[in-house]
């Protein structure tokens, strides 16, 4: 297990007066923005340290979904695999669900061991243009559980961007766990210098995950981090034999097209359900070369494509002149 730093931000409990129910943050605190408490009382130098580590770092894409279950994780790996499709660009893919990785076997990565020392980690290539970095591979076995507070999660986010050899890169995906919590909060501290290009935001086309998806909108709309657009994943059922699409989980509250309508937000697109994916997310594979012909893979494709577009257009002048 790599060392996890000492320094890691901790969260205050915050005053008597708002543990009352106020919500001003703490005295002195830098982050005020991000919760009632406050995330630290000093500026963590870590911070302008992540910035100058990212300087090589083109694009970075936070993946995000209120819920759980809903396909950030298996949306992750087939961004990160799409991107890499291009044989010039370099991509990578940081996985901070600290407590659930799933990451490493999607990308065929199953119990593979980080190699360096604790302060230059290596990630683990998939191709030779496509780089991953998880916990898990900081586990002796799949199975192990990750039983953290959050000042220890926040310290092994702060490891994965400052001390992991990422090299330089077209695209980094950071792909994360449900809620708006410790990794959040830390993911967005960390890189709150370093230019977040936005975040996906992943639900399905039921009320019970999208109201769940609305406080992660709320979320990013909090900590003034860009939202890219929404995708709705699970969105219908198309038959592979005769092509009719079927509705698994009705849209009965008009789905994320309306919930974007409502909140003036992009939709990027929908994934129908496809059990390939599942499968090939089990074996390892890439779906989008398993199955190139499917519509879910057309869907995929149309996205990323959104995607590309969004993160060119939002290039700063100095590095669009550069």
């Amino acid at each position: 297990m790599a060392d996890i730093p000492s320094d890691a931000p901790q969260h205050c409990p915050g005053t008597a007066s708002e543990q009352a129910g106020k919500t001003s943050a703490c005295q002195g605190c830098p982050n005020q923005n991000l919760c009632s408490s406050g995330a630290t009382k000093a500026p963590d130098p870590a911070i302008e340290e992540i910035a100058e580590k990212m300087l090589t770092v083109k694009h970075k894409i936070l993946v995000l979904s209120g819920k759980g279950g809903v396909g950030k994780s298996t949306f992750s790996a087939h961004l990160a695999h799409a991107l890499a499709s291009d044989a010039t660009k370099e991509v990578a893919l940081l996985d901070v669900d600290i407590c659930g990785p799933s990451i490493p076997r999607i990308m065929g990565l199953e119990g593979e061991q980080v190699a360096g020392l604790s302060l230059c980690l290596s990630p683990r290539y998939v191709e030779d243009n496509l780089a991953v970095m998880s916990i898990g591979f900081l586990l002796s076995s799949p199975d192990d559980a990750v039983i953290w507070r959050g000042p220890k999660k926040n310290g092994m986010i702060k490891q994965f961007l400052r001390d992991v050899d990422w090299g330089e890169l077209d695209y980094l995906i950071v792909d994360t766990p449900p809620g708006t919590s410790d990794e959040h909060l830390s993911i967005v501290q960390y890189l709150s210098s370093a230019r977040i290009d936005g975040a996906v935001i992943i639900t399905t086309p039921q009320e019970v995950s999208l109201q769940d998806v609305r406080k992660e909108i709320r979320f990013c709309q909090k900590v003034q981090l860009p939202i890219i657009g929404v995708v709705e994943n699970m969105s219908g059922f198309v038959c592979p034999k005769c092509k009719n699409t079927s509705q698994i989980f009705p849209p009965t509250t008009g789905g994320a097209e309306r919930m974007c309508e409502e909140m003036n937000l992009t939709l990027l697109g929908r994934v129908p359900l496809d059990p390939r994916i599942g499968k090939s997310c089990d074996e390892g594979k890439s779906f989008l070369t398993e199955v190139p012909d499917s519509p879910a893979a057309a869907a995929y494709h149309s996205i990323v494509q959104s995607i590309q577009a969004y993160c060119l257009s939002h290039v700063p002048r100095e590095e669009s002149a550069g």
